[in-house]
């Protein structure tokens, strides 16, 4: 009986562990990096926010039952990618493939600050777009990452 509650205690972590999603990008290193894939990935995630808020304010007026189900349905889809955005530009990113300039390579070190701060604007962008339904911050998300794309494909 004893030899079964270790196992068991010993067994559940690892359970609890393996039921966790995944993050946006390993952080191993794998070495597998798809940058445009990302991009894509982002870009998707702002249409999708820019839909969502038109649904949103298509329902709000709403109290049947069905549409008061679709408008949560449409925030908490609209949150998630807007999450979804955050976690990309910081994890894969900002953590990942943003690189340190090495010191004294000013010319590193300008493009390491514009990279971070096109980035932070994505970032800030997103969150933006939790806080509100307002279709410009939408556009500003697409924006933001448009900006950062082009910036951070020129080598």
């Amino acid at each position: 009986m004893k030899r079964t509650a270790l196992l068991l205690v010993a067994l559940v972590p690892v359970l609890l562990a393996s039921s966790i999603p995944a993050a946006a990008h390993c952080e191993v290193p794998c070495g597998i990096y798809d940058d445009p894939a990302r991009f894509t990935a982002l870009l998707e995630d702002a249409t999708t926010i820019a839909k969502a808020m038109g649904q949103i304010g298509e329902l709000a007026g709403k109290s049947d039952a069905q549409s008061m189900n679709q408008l949560v349905r449409w925030v908490n889809t609209k949150e998630d990618h807007a999450t979804r955005t955050m976690d990309t530009i910081g994890q894969y990113f900002m953590a990942q493939r943003i690189k340190l300039p090495a010191a004294g390579d000013e010319a590193a070190a300008k493009r390491y600050v514009s990279l971070l701060s096109s980035a932070h604007r994505v970032s800030v962008a997103a969150m933006k777009c939790k806080q509100t339904v307002d279709p410009a911050n939408a556009a500003a998300l697409t924006t933001a990452i448009t900006a950062f794309q082009k910036l951070y494909a020129a080598k």
